[in-house]
Parts: C-alpha cells; structure tokens; sequence
C-alpha cells in the first residue's frame, strides 16, 4: 500500500473514530442512568432511525466485502448469499418483529420466561444468547485484525494485534458509556457511509460499462476463467451431494438464523410501538435489499475489471475484491483518484467494523446483565408482566411501562444490573480481543456460520414455540436452546471445518465424523425436535392462561412495555 493510500485511510480512519467518540461523549452527559436508557435508548428512535440502524447492525464488513468477493469468485453461487442473506428479513418481518416488540422488554428471555419458570429458561436463552454474540463477535474481531492491517499496509502480526486491540478498546467505550442511544447512532452513521461508499462504486462500474448490463456479466464472464459457467449455479456448489447438501445447510441457517440474532431482536425494543417495529423492519429491508443488489454489481464488476484470477491471487477468500475495485475505478495503482476510492473503501470497512461489534457488545453485556446475573437475583417462580393474583392473571400497566406491585423491586434491581451490563461489555470485550488474538491466524468463515447456526437451532425453535404453541412447557424451553446449542457446536468440532482437510483449521490431526461444513441441516431439526419432546415428557402442566395472555398481547400490544 502507498504513503497516499495510508495517509488518506488514516485520516478517515481519525475523523470516523473522532466523530462517534463525540456522539458517545455527548450521550453518556445527556443520559439518564436507567435501563430503560441504557438497554433501548429510552424507545425514542423512529422507525426510520432505527430501520438504518437495524441495516448498520447487520450490514457487517462480510456483507460488504466477502459477498462481493465471493461473487468475483463464484459467480452465481457467490450471488445466491445476498439471496439468503435478504430472504432472512421476511422471516423476521411476518413471524418476529411485531410479536417479540410487544411480548418482551429487552431480551429475548423476555419473551420466553414470560409463561415459564423463570431461572432455568434465563440461564438458558442467556447463556445462548452470549455463546452466539460472541461467536459473532469473534469473527468481526479476527476480521478487523487481517482486514483494517491489510489496508494499512501491514500484513504482519504486531499490526493486527493492535488492530483488534484498538477496535475491542473503541467498542467497549462505545458501549459502557454510550449504552443503546450512542450504538444505535454510531450505527446509523455506518449505515449512511457504507450505503454511499456502494453507491457511488456501483455507479461508476455501470458508468464503465455505459449501463449495459449484459455487457458487464458477458466481461466478468470472459475474465473469470470459466467462461459462461461462471453465470450458470454449480460452480461452488455443484459438486458431490455434500457439496450441495453443504449449500442446503448454509442457507438454512442464514434464513432461519437472522430471526434469533441478539443484536438484531434487541433493536426491536428501541421503538416506542409493536408498529413502529414493523415500519423499522420495512425500512431495514429496502435499505438491505438495495445494498445486496450493489453487491451484486460490485462483484461482477471486480471480476469483469480486475479479474478473478488477480482478486485470488490478492486474497484467497476474495476479501479484496471491493479494494481493488475501488484502486481500479479511480485510474489504477499511483494515481490519486485510484489513492482516494480505495481509502474511502478502508474508512467503509473500518466503520462498518466499529458499528457491528458495537451493537453485539450491547447485546451480550445486556444478555448477561439482565438475564444470566438476574436470574440469581430473583425467586424462581416469578414473572415478569401478568403476575397472578387470586388465580386470576392481570396486566396492571402503568403509564412508565412498569406493573403494579412491581416498581420498587423492578427499579432497584434494574439499576444493579446497568452496572452490571457495563461490568459486563468490558469483560466480553476482553474476551473478544483475547479469542481475536489467539485466532487472528486461522479462518473465520466458520465463525459466522457458526454463528447463525446456533441461532437458528437454538433461539428460533424456542421463540417460535413460545409465542405459537400453547402446551409449550418450561422443560420443553430448556430443551429446545440446549438441543440446538450443544449439537450445532459439537457437529462443527466434528467437521471438515476443524479437521481433516488441508483447509481446516488445524490440518495436521483429523477427528472429523461429520461431513458437512455447516452444522445447520441437523442441528436446526434437532432444536425444533428437542423442544417438542421436552414438552410432551414433561410432568408440568402447560400454561394454558398464561399462553392465552400472551398471544392477545403479542398480537394486540396490550400491557406492552
């Protein structure tokens, strides 16, 4: 990389971090102290604030980056992952958003515990919960290590040490001090550069090609090194039956796995109204649909520019396929156009870096505060909202969100557990940064994949149960996270991924047993089987009033908080 490359990076770099420590110091003086504050940035945000945030939080540096190198590499198939990617929303859209918005307060548990024994459901949601932000977490961190030192022109290991150091420090301050309002806004300004950075790439590839579409697939196709395959599916994944089978599970758990995110339900409670959700999740849709169909551009456009073959050489992964681009559209290597798009890209990525593990963070120190601390600081059997009183249910909302009977208790053990959360964005950025250093050697697609696996094996079977199925039991709840966590993890131990091949993460042993690189096409099944069977075996008798009142609030949003 050249001294103009690095000189402009670095002061993007300065102005972005500079301007988001503002934000954060400007909210930490102006912030109340409450959790209702802290967790959800006191439901103030529009919908169309908060719908760029939720675009912020899940547009991460993979999205931009690794899809369109991906594309650059594979063509169609590197394509089908902004399908699956988008396709996820409508699973949030119709079964999640308005439903969790009314039935929870901050977490999922929430929503969960809400007709179930409270500890063991808590320990359990809470403890997935965190095992997938960290996950999440881990690979934004490996990522900002390889990635933000490639672009400033040290590949070696001191400089991504520090790099993941500087974004695990940046993103503790962010969140310790700031809490949800200071994230959702640094968020929402990532979303606005990232959005821009793509645009204005995109355009000038349709320029290059004088908007002739067909000319720009007929150039990327020539220029891949596999002719008109490179436009029909099967290059990646047309292979033997595990190679398709792989493909299945792969996009099993992105659909499936969006609607369990931590980071991404917990912005669902930063609105003031189950509709207001709706309208966020609208607005996040058209806002992603139309910076995956950009990514689409871009990677075309990087084959067709710069070339498969010089993207691999460049990384094998493709991660650099958006860089080069960028270096290409502005005249090449040494001139100064070529200098300013391809620092413009590094200040993207840096942002897009910041903001997704800001908003992760928030969610697993939440997660541990309110779910994992509390859940030892409250009697087994009690409720959350509609405690039962002479056999009879209530909903007793007061005009702060609160419920009769509870506000002393609620606004003492609320205010251990805001220090608790900061206590806890400290202690899980400590063991991001740790995990990103002892990693920053290995690949961490995985991680990602991962990551929505556990989602959608365990948190989607127990949230859908919850709020659909009325003989759903606290055994059965315990189950359903328990039976999709421990295969999803213990199936990926077991895989290609791990051991057993010259790509794996540790080549020189094979313990594999399992042939799939993606845990999803069993694991998710198991979640969902998991659940049922806990039910049905289980001695206690379903809550059948407490389902009802569930349902007349997720569907109606009385006593919402």
């Amino acid at each position: 990389m050249t001294g103009d490359h690095q000189t402009l990076a670095l002061l993007l770099f300065g102005a972005f971090v500079a301007g988001t420590l503002a934000i954060t110091t400007w909210v930490s003086r102006h912030r109340r102290g409450s959790a209702e504050e802290f967790y959800t940035g006191g439901r103030l945000f529009s919908p169309l604030e908060n719908g760029f945030a939720i675009a912020g939080d899940y547009m991460s540096a993979a999205s931009f980056l690794g899809i369109s190198g991906l594309i650059a590499l594979y063509g169609y198939d590197g394509m089908l992952y902004s399908v699956g990617f988008l396709v996820a929303w409508l699973v949030v859209l119709f079964l999640v958003a308005e439903l969790v918005r009314n039935c929870g307060r901050f977490t999922l548990a929430d929503v969960v515990a809400a007709r179930m024994r409270e500890r063991p459901v808590r320990i359990a949601a809470g403890t997935s919960s965190v095992a997938v932000s960290v996950l999440y977490l881990v690979a934004q961190m490996v990522g900002a290590g390889s990635l933000v030192a490639l672009l400033l022109g040290g590949t070696g290991e001191t400089t991504r040490s520090w790099t993941v150091i500087g974004v695990g420090a940046l993103m503790v301050v962010y969140v310790s001090l700031g809490g949800m309002r200071a994230t959702t806004w640094i968020q929402i300004v990532k979303a606005v550069m990232l959005m821009a950075g793509a645009a204005a790439l995109t355009v000038l590839v349709l320029l290059r090609f004088h908007g002739d579409v067909d000319h720009l697939l007929t150039a990327a196709a020539e220029r891949s090194g596999h002719g008109m395959d490179f436009l029909a599916p099967g290059l990646k994944y047309g292979g033997d039956w595990t190679a398709r089978l792989d493909f299945v599970s792969l996009g099993l758990a992105l659909v499936l796995g969006t609607a369990g995110l931590p980071h991404i339900l917990s912005r669902f409670y930063t609105v003031p109204t189950a509709r207001a959700a709706r309208r966020s999740v609208v607005w996040a849709i058209g806002l992603i649909g139309s910076f995956y169909l950009m990514t689409i551009v871009l990677g075309f456009g990087a084959a067709a520019l710069v070339g498969t073959r010089e993207v691999r050489a460049s990384n094998a992964a493709g991660n650099t396929a958006v860089p080069l681009l960028a270096l290409d559209l502005g005249g090449g290597a040494g001139t100064t156009g070529g200098a300013v798009l391809f620092a413009v890209v590094a200040a993207v990525a840096f942002a897009t870096i910041l903001a997704v593990v800001a908003g992760i963070t928030l969610a697993s120190s939440v997660s541990v505060a309110h779910d994992l601390y509390a859940s030892l600081k409250r009697p087994d059997g009690r409720r959350r909202f509609g405690e039962r009183q002479g056999g009879k249910r209530r909903f007793g909302k007061r005009g702060d969100g609160s419920y009769r009977g509870e506000e002393r208790r609620d606004g003492e053990r609320r205010f251990g557990e805001v220090a608790v959360a900061r206590i806890a964005a400290v202690g899980v950025g400590a063991v991001a940064i740790a995990l990103g250093l002892l990693a920053q050697d290995l690949n961490v697609a995985f991680l990602v994949g991962l990551a929505f696996a556990v989602s959608a094996s365990a948190n989607l079977p127990v949230l859908l149960y919850s709020l659909f199925w009325r003989n759903f039991t606290t055994r059965g709840a315990v189950w359903s996270v328990y039976g999709g966590l421990v295969p999803a993890v213990l199936l990926v131990l077991l895989s290609p991924v791990v051991s057993g091949s010259p790509e794996a993460l540790f080549p020189g042993v094979d313990f594999q047993l399992f042939p799939l690189q993606n845990p999803g096409l069993v694991s998710i099944p198991l979640g969902f089987l998991a659940g049922w069977l806990g039910t049905v075996t289980s001695q206690e008798a379903p809550d059948e009033a407490g389902h009802a009142e569930t349902e007349v609030r997720a569907l109606t949003g009385a006593g919402a908080a």
